[in-house]
């Protein structure tokens, strides 16, 4: 692969693409869910959406509840464990080192975030941009926070590349129009195949050349799972 400075650009959302958090913010939500609205599965259901979409959607004439679900949401960060993807750590470092711009494109808020730069540092040195719920005008699933990343990053769309994991995400990444990599961490494979271009289990067995070969495929032209490099 070409060192060639800012060649491609690398998006990715953060829970379930690079840090395993996702099985973890399910139980937090999925208790919220039965506490307030007597839902069942709830973590599944706003999966992927930003704080203000939940309370928008669910809780928009609750402000005491909206209140008391913030500060279980900061308690339970306070606590939560940030493993990486398998593989993910690896995989960004050596794009970095091959010349790619990266962007972590989460849904998360700021406030989140610092709790992530205090728990996983060196993911400040791989990321050159770190967007989040507040810099968007619309949310994921609209196409917007991975265009005004890419636009960011100032690389052209077709030479940048989305990692997800969420349906909203998917759904963000597919209609960006920008080539997919589909994490199947937090939905079956099948599910996620319909939206991404490739489908993988973790970066373990995903490569940077893979991921320039994808780029340079045309936008129909590789579906499934990589097992393999």
């Amino acid at each position: 692969m070409q060192q060639t400075g800012s060649k491609y650009g690398a998006l990715f959302d953060l829970d379930g693409v690079i840090i395993d958090t996702e099985s973890q913010y399910t139980i937090l939500w999925d208790n919220i869910g039965q506490k307030y609205l007597h839902k069942p599965d709830f973590g599944t259901t706003i999966k992927g959406s930003t704080l203000s979409m939940i309370f928008d959607t669910y809780f928009q004439s609750c402000p005491e509840k909206q209140k008391e679900i913030v500060a279980e949401t900061a308690r339970f960060e306070e606590q939560l464990k940030m493993p990486f993807i398998p593989g993910a750590a690896e995989f960004i470092r050596s794009i970095k080192c091959a010349g790619w711009k990266t962007a972590v494109v989460t849904s998360s808020s700021r406030k989140k975030m610092v709790t992530v730069y205090k728990k996983r540092p060196e993911i400040s040195e791989w990321i050159d941009i770190f967007l989040t719920a507040e810099d968007f005008p619309r949310s994921k699933p609209a196409p917007d926070p991975y265009l005004i990343a890419a636009e960011k990053l100032d690389i052209p769309l077709p030479r940048c590349i989305v990692f997800e994991d969420s349906l909203n995400g998917l759904k963000s990444g597919k209609s960006s129009g920008i080539k997919l990599v589909g994490l199947s961490t937090t939905l079956s494979r099948e599910i996620v195949a319909q939206y991404a271009d490739i489908v993988i289990p973790d970066f373990t067995q995903f490569t940077p050349e893979q991921a320039e070969l994808l780029i340079q495929q045309n936008n129909d032209s590789i579906h499934g799972e990589i097992r393999s490099v």
